[in-house]
C-alpha cells in the first residue's frame, strides 16, 4: 500500500466522520438536548452563596 493510498483513506474517513457529526448535530433528536444546554448559563441555581450572608440575584450580600 502506497503512502498516498493511506492518506486518501484517512481523508475519506475524516470526511465521513465530519458528515456523520454534522447530520447528528442538525438532527431533530439532538435539538432538545441542545436547547436545554443553551439555557444552562441562565439558570439561577448555581450562584455561589457568600460567606455569612444572603445572596441577591447578582450574588452580592444584602445590607
Amino acid at each position: 500500500m502506497d503512502i498516498n493510498d493511506a492518506r486518501s483513506v484517512v481523508t475519506v474517513l475524516g470526511l465521513l466522520c465530519f458528515i456523520a457529526i454534522s447530520l447528528w448535530a442538525f438532527s431533530g433528536r439532538a435539538r432538545k438536548g441542545f436547547d436545554e444546554a443553551a439555557l444552562l448559563p441562565f439558570s439561577e441555581d448555581d450562584l455561589p452563596v457568600p460567606e455569612g450572608g444572603r445572596q441577591t440575584k447578582e450574588g452580592n450580600k444584602n445590607g
